[in-house]
């Protein structure tokens, strides 16, 4: 796998309340949301750009997820070229929509989850090692969730950049 066949995102969160962060915390956000060293030591690399340690990025980094500012750290692989992969969703009661979301998120292949304002209310996609670790995942959110899990796989591929510049002058974090 080539280089431009995947890249890092750091996923933020928005609609939270807005937060005190420091410029040290903004170059880390604006620099490696896009660009995430591929080496043996990223976080060392990270830090060797930013000219802090290791441990500081680790630390910033732990501590924006902490807060909420961002959500995820790690690849975004194109689709298809390692394991398998679907969009899924299932109907919650408002009132189970935590439970069964975090239910959701325990999962380590489930890149992520949200709420839609659908009948089918919780989307989520799950990238798996095989069909049968997909299958498995979606069998044991739908029994725990106590509803029906709808696959919708990927028909045709479509490149959408979500990176975005991050103004530290903005209030959307």
């Amino acid at each position: 796998m080539s280089v431009q066949d995947h890249h890092a995102l750091l996923t933020t969160h928005a609609g939270k309340a807005p937060l005190s962060l420091t410029a040290m915390d903004w170059r880390l956000l604006n620099t490696f949301q896009k660009n995430f060293p591929l080496v043996a030591e990223p976080y060392a690399e990270m830090g060797r750009q930013l000219g802090i340690s290791e441990q500081e990025v680790l630390q910033r980094l732990s501590s924006l997820q902490e807060s909420g500012v961002v959500s995820r750290v790690g690849a975004v692989l194109r689709t298809g070229q390692i394991g398998v992969s679907t969009l899924a969703a299932v109907e919650v009661a408002p009132a189970e929509l935590e439970r069964v979301a975090a239910v959701v998120n325990s999962f380590a292949e489930v890149n992520h989850n949200y709420e839609r304002e659908h009948a089918l209310n919780l989307w989520f996609v799950v990238t798996a090692c095989s069909e049968e670790r997909l299958m498995s995942i979606l069998a044991e959110i739908e029994r725990q969730s106590g509803s029906p899990v709808y696959m919708m796989p990927m028909e045709e591929n479509f490149h959408i950049d979500l990176g975005f510049p991050i103004d530290q002058q903005q209030d959307w974090i």
